[in-house]
């Protein structure tokens, strides 16, 4: 999967501020059954090579989030830091159905090396949330994409996932903040120093 430098503009006058249930059932969803996403505005990028301040101009930005496609991979390390999951995750519902339709992960940015148990490094204050289909959705993406691009391809597009990525800045304004609201779960994992404190929130 090559890097997407090509990014296509959100239209002049809108903006891009999707929910969580969005960004899975309107474009993750249709993105791993290979049917068009409307507007067709996220890039497709390698997961991880990229430290987060990097993301301008590669990702879709809007205000101080950036956003694009990926696929998953357990190799979190970028050329001066790692992603270092969080152990929380929340699920993302489809307010009609009541229906699970996608998992939501934290990830915190650390610049330096991780050590043997991902403890090493500065933690700084850059936040991805990881969306993914749930498993059920996975699966029947999977059946979808495989008749659409035929049985011979060894692509699994139901692993693709979609990140948003910003950094929490010290301010109580939205504008400064460019409108992102942070959930609890970002608060609580901003405020921890130490892995002993993470741990104890499993």
């Amino acid at each position: 999967m090559g890097d997407n430098n090509s990014i296509n503009k959100v239209p002049p006058g809108f903006r891009f501020h999707p929910t969580d249930e969005e960004l899975v059932v309107h474009f993750l969803q249709r993105k791993a059954a290979l049917l068009p996403c409307h507007p067709d505005v996220i890039p497709d990028l390698h997961l991880y090579p990229y430290d987060p301040w990097e993301l301008d101009g590669k990702a879709l930005g809007e205000g101080k989030q950036w956003y694009y496609y990926s696929r998953r991979s357990e190799n979190r390390n970028t050329r001066n830091g790692y992603w270092k999951a969080m152990g929380m995750e929340e699920s993302v519902v489809n307010r009609s159905s009541s229906r699970r339709v996608g998992i939501k992960k934290y990830l915190v940015f650390f610049i330096g090396e991780a050590e043997g148990g991902g403890g090493g490094g500065v933690k700084t204050d850059w936040i991805m949330h990881e969306y993914r289909l749930s498993d059920s959705d996975s699966s029947s993406g999977t059946s979808r994409s495989s008749k659409r691009r035929g049985h011979n391809s060894k692509i699994d597009y139901s692993k693709w996932v979609i990140c948003r990525v910003y950094e929490r800045r010290c301010s109580t304004s939205d504008e400064e903040d460019g409108g992102m609201e942070l959930s609890c779960l970002d608060e609580v994992f901003l405020s921890l120093d130490d892995d002993d404190e993470i741990s104890n929130c499993h």
